[in-house]
């Protein structure tokens, strides 16, 4: 499967991040690239996508970026796991909603091969964890989709501050909690990125997609 990979060290700040997929979006829709499928970290900052509005901002004093992706409001920072992607969906399916589906289920099987059981929930967009029937959050996911060519992406709450997330609304639920890898299960979370880029690219080649 013709798809980049690219794996970033130190943290990319968000504004370039969104640059450099928006040119690839165009060279890919000009068949001048390939498919994107991008593993990175930000520095802190906070990120509301179309549907949010400022109620959700708990905080006043803190700053946040408007952003073109799907969804409302979230937090990002050291120690989350980010993965965008530029994916041209005219190549496959040209059905959204299972793409959504698919992202889902990559985030729930990598997690998985650490022992932790996640689910989506049709209701409310993300991967979430049962914890003692306290339902968490555990990855979040906001798409945008320009010339059936999908990016923006997901991220994965690894190893970060949760404190931060007290800012906000996250995600604009307000009877739902947050979580981390980490916090569920202090364990080894080494090959996290390399196993979820092998089960996303396996399910776009796997699935009737």
């Amino acid at each position: 499967m013709n798809i980049e990979i690219k794996k970033s060290k130190n943290p990319i700040k968000y504004k370039d991040a969104i640059t450099f997929m928006e040119q690839r979006l165009i060279d890919l829709s000009q068949n001048r690239s390939k498919d994107l499928i991008w593993i990175l970290e930000h520095d802190e900052l906070y990120t509301g996508g179309t549907s949010y509005n400022e109620d959700e901002i708990l905080d006043k004093s803190i700053n946040v970026i408007k952003t073109n992706r799907g969804g409302k409001i979230t937090y990002h920072g050291p120690g989350q796991l980010i993965c965008y992607f530029v994916i041209d969906l005219k190549k496959r399916k040209k059905d959204i909603r299972k793409f959504i589906s698919l992202i889902e289920k990559t985030i729930i099987e990598t997690i998985e091969l650490y022992g932790i059981q996640t689910f989506a929930d049709k209701n409310n967009i993300g991967i979430w964890y049962n914890n003692n029937s306290n339902i968490q959050k555990i990855a979040a996911i906001g798409v945008r989709v320009s010339k059936w060519i999908a990016y923006h992406g997901f991220s994965i709450n690894l190893n970060n501050d949760l404190n931060k997330y007290k800012a906000i609304i996250p995600c604009g639920i307000k009877d739902k909690g947050i979580t981390s890898l980490i916090k569920i299960k202090n364990q080894n979370y080494d090959g996290l990125k390399d196993k979820l880029i092998d089960n996303f690219i396996s399910n776009l080649k796997n699935q009737a997609f």
